[in-house]
């Protein structure tokens, strides 16, 4: 109960300065937004969704846009827990008797609490081009989508937590990592079509399944092995997340 408790304060204390200025939610959605609408055209009018009609386009193109906010939204949510440990106000809350742990749960779930608005503002945005809603299959992608932003929100953590004092590996590390991520998981382009040692290395990225599970949940395919793949992916990158966070939050500051 006291985990339970102290998780509520993170988060209220996390999630207050958003819900006053809301419009910060538009401005961090600029990137998706400008993919949403100058590129998302061009797929839709590409041969390769020709055959297919436009509406294909939506379908395989809103998944992957999704799965870029996740990465460039939880994955960058250390950088506040960064911020705090280098002015010293972290430290006015490790003397208190709040859990570590739910410290980490509190500020992971802001982060998806986040996320989860903006998924459905973007979908909402998608729907007048020509994206066709099917409800279960989003709705089981939205939960796919929190976990793995569960796993990376929590790896951001630990990265800040290992920065201190200067922060210089929480930028390298991420600026690294993040692009490598959105590029070679399929996210924007087909890697089908891209030489030989692309594509082997589009296999390697744990990303690139959870990203083609999106897409079969979105176009309301279920049972496609590939929801399976997509799911594990994401568990694996929550379970090893969420331990190495909560063991940063415990041991590191």
């Amino acid at each position: 109960m006291k985990v339970i408790r102290d998780t509520r304060t993170m988060f209220i204390r996390e999630i207050t300065p958003a819900l006053r200025q809301p419009v910060g939610l538009l401005f961090t959605m600029g990137q998706p937004l400008l993919f949403l609408f100058l590129f998302g055209p061009l797929l839709a009018g590409n041969e390769m969704f020709a055959a297919q009609g436009e509406a294909s386009a939506w379908q395989w193109f809103v998944p992957g846009i999704l799965i870029m906010m996740c990465i460039t939204g939880p994955m960058m949510a250390g950088y506040m827990l960064l911020m705090e440990l280098v002015g010293g106000s972290m430290e006015r809350m490790l003397v208190t008797p709040m859990s570590r742990t739910a410290m980490m749960i509190g500020r992971t779930l802001k982060e998806i609490a986040l996320l989860l608005v903006q998924a459905v503002l973007l979908i909402g945005l998608a729907l007048p081009l020509g994206f066709r809603l099917y409800l279960p299959g989003v709705l089981a992608g939205l939960i796919l989508l929190v976990v793995l932003g569960v796993g990376l929100g929590a790896f951001s953590f630990a990265l800040a937590i290992a920065s201190q004092p200067g922060g210089e590996l929480f930028y390298m590390v991420t600026q690294a990592v993040m692009f490598p991520l959105i590029l070679l998981s399929g996210m924007l382009l087909p890697l089908d079509s891209g030489p030989t040692w692309l594509q082997v290395l589009g296999r390697i990225n744990p990303v690139s399944y959870i990203v083609d599970a999106e897409r079969m949940l979105f176009a309301g395919t279920y049972a496609n092995p590939s929801v399976l793949y997509g799911s594990a992916a994401a568990l694996l990158i929550a379970a090893v997340g969420v331990t190495i966070g909560t063991r940063s939050m415990r041991r590191g500051i």
